[in-house]
C-alpha cells in the first residue's frame, strides 16, 4: 500500500486529464479565494498602511541589507519553525500539520501529473511521502483538535462542537483521513467501499480548497507578512504592544480623558 500510487490504480476508470484538471481547478480556487479574502477583508490595504506608518514614524531608517536579514529571520523562525507558538505542544502539532500538508499536496501533484498515464512506474518514494504527509496531518490535527484547542483544553467545551472558524481544520482532517482510508480500501481489493471513500476524499478536498474565502486557509499567506511587519517595527523602534501606563492620562476619540487611578 505505502509504495502504490493510488491515483495510477484508478486511472483506467478516471482519465488522467480529469484528475489533472481537478488539481488545476483546486489551485485556481485557492488563488481566487485568497484574492477575494484580501479584497473583502482589506488585508493588503491594512499591511501596506501599517508598513508605511512603520517606516515613517520609526526612530531610525532600515537599509535594504537589514531588511533582507529580517526577511530571512522571519522565514526561518516564524514560517519554517513556527516560532510564534510559545506552547511546545501546539508548536509541534502545527509543524506536523504544516509539513504533512506540504508533503501530501506536493506528492499528490507529482503522482497525478507524472505517473498516471499508464506507461510509467511511480517511484516508491512518492506514494510513501504521500501517505506519510497524510498521516502527519492526522496526528498533528487530531492532537490539536481533541487536546490542545483553547475552547476544549481550557474552557471545557466538547471536542465535537463545531463553529464556522473550524472549517479549515475540519476539511483538512477529513481530506487526509479519507485519503488514507481510500488507499487502504483500494489495496484491500477496491470495490464499492473504496469508491465511496474516494468520493468523500474528493468532497473534502473541494471543501478545503473551495472554502478559502470562509475559512482560515488564507491565513497561511498573511501570517508571514504580519510577522515580517512586526520585526521591521521592532527594528526601527515603532513596535509597542503595551497599553499606556496607568499614571499617564490618555485622550480618547470624543474628548474624554482617561482618569488616573484613585489613591486609597
Amino acid at each position: 500500500m505505502l509504495a502504490t500510487n493510488p491515483f495510477a490504480e484508478i486511472s483506467s476508470t478516471i482519465p488522467p486529464t480529469v484528475m489533472q484538471s481537478f488539481l488545476v481547478i483546486m489551485i485556481l480556487l485557492v488563488v481566487g479565494g485568497t484574492i477575494f479574502d484580501v479584497i473583502h477583508k482589506q488585508s493588503a490595504k491594512y499591511f501596506f498602511r501599517s508598513m508605511k506608518k512603520t517606516k515613517s514614524t520609526g526612530d531610525r531608517r532600515i537599509g535594504g541589507g537589514e531588511c533582507a536579514k529580517i526577511a530571512l529571520a522571519t522565514a526561518a523562525h516564524d514560517v519554517l519553525a513556527s516560532g510564534e507558538f510559545c506552547n511546545a505542544r501546539r508548536r509541534i502539532a502545527h509543524l506536523l500539520t504544516m509539513y504533512g500538508f506540504i508533503l501530501f499536496v506536493a506528492n499528490t501533484c507529482i503522482m497525478i501529473f507524472g505517473y498516471t498515464d499508464g506507461g510509467s512506474v511511480t517511484p516508491a518514494i512518492h506514494p510513501l511521502l504521500w501517505h506519510l504527509g497524510a498521516l502527519m496531518v492526522c496526528v498533528g490535527g487530531y492532537w490539536f483538535w481533541f487536546f490542545i484547542r483553547v475552547d476544549v483544553a481550557a474552557e471545557g467545551h466538547s471536542p465535537f462542537r463545531l463553529v464556522a472558524a473550524d472549517l479549515f481544520v475540519v476539511s483538512l482532517l477529513a481530506c487526509t483521513t479519507f485519503a488514507l482510508l481510500w488507499s487502504i480500501a483500494l489495496s484491500a481489493g477496491g470495490g464499492f467501499l473504496s469508491w465511496l471513500l474516494f468520493l468523500l476524499f474528493v468532497a473534502a478536498a473541494l471543501t478545503l480548497f473551495g472554502g478559502v474565502p470562509w475559512s482560515k486557509f488564507a491565513h497561511m499567506f498573511f501570517k508571514p507578512a504580519a510577522a515580517y511587519e512586526k520585526r521591521i517595527s521592532e527594528a526601527n523602534g515603532t513596535w509597542n504592544n503595551l497599553p499606556e501606563p496607568a499614571d499617564k492620562p490618555a485622550q480618547f476619540g470624543l474628548g474624554i480623558k482617561r482618569q488616573l487611578p484613585r489613591q486609597y
